[in-house]
């Protein structure tokens, strides 16, 4: 379970991003973080992996307070982010980095079953380079490839629709459904993307720093809907306002 208690986090010249951020996530359950832009998600998302220290507040995952823990030392407890931009690494193969995200040497046969679970087909990625020869859309799906390897139990993905086409977004979706289906892990996703919103357990609504609304799907997103429709700025509809 995922216990945030009273999250701050200030930036120099005294603004704050998050203001006393509190909830509590249970296992299992696919959350969507939304709301308007600069209301504070990423930072929330980064400050549970450890890539931003807050400035007040705990975080506590299966009841282990984190929240001074660095990035490897959440890791090692089972928590991985997926970028919003996934970095590349030119002279590593795919298949070296799953093992590096495994852990272990996972051979070729274990390798390209990661690689198709998230819809690539292995044989033409196994042995390619993490490099500029990429898609957005293939780097998105080979670092959620990695995110399984590590068999992650609490999964954070900072909009991963963010600059991918829509043949991989609609991969994208698929993927996540079935991480979701099989229960195996607790997902967070940060998005404004309607199509990922709708395949939460829950919606978690943050502006200006704090959590204006939550509740399950059904319920929050016709208000969400309601605040697009009326403004054209909450949610990536998949028609124009």
């Amino acid at each position: 379970m995922l216990e945030i208690q009273n999250l701050r986090f200030t930036v120099d010249g005294g603004k704050d991003i998050l203001r006393d951020v509190s909830l509590t996530i249970p296992d299992k359950r696919f959350i969507v973080i939304t709301g308007p832009n600069g209301g504070g998600k990423t930072t929330l998302a980064r400050s549970i992996m450890g890539i931003n220290q807050p400035t007040g507040g705990k975080i506590l995952w299966n009841g282990t307070d984190i929240t001074n823990m660095d990035v490897s030392e959440r890791a090692k407890l089972g928590i991985s982010y997926g970028f919003q931009q996934p970095p590349r690494f030119k002279g590593m193969r795919v298949r070296d980095l799953l093992d590096i995200a495994a852990g272990e040497a996972l051979g070729h046969d274990k390798a390209c079953a990661y690689l198709t679970q998230v819809g690539l087909c292995a044989k033409d990625y196994v042995d390619r380079d993490v490099d500029a020869s990429l898609s957005g859309g293939e780097v998105k799906r080979i670092e959620i490839a990695t995110v399984l390897a590590r068999r992650s139990e609490l999964m954070i993905f900072d909009e991963p629709e963010a600059g991918i086409d829509l043949w991989s977004f609609a991969r994208l979706t698929e993927t996540f459904r079935s991480i979701h289906d099989k229960k195996e892990a607790t997902i967070i996703i940060i998005s404004h993307q309607e199509r990922i919103i709708r395949l939460a357990d829950e919606i978690i609504l943050l502006a200006n720093g704090q959590v204006s609304d939550r509740g399950d799907a059904d319920v929050i997103y016709p208000k969400l809907m309601g605040l697009t429709m009326a403004g054209c700025n909450m949610l990536e509809v998949d028609r124009k306002c």
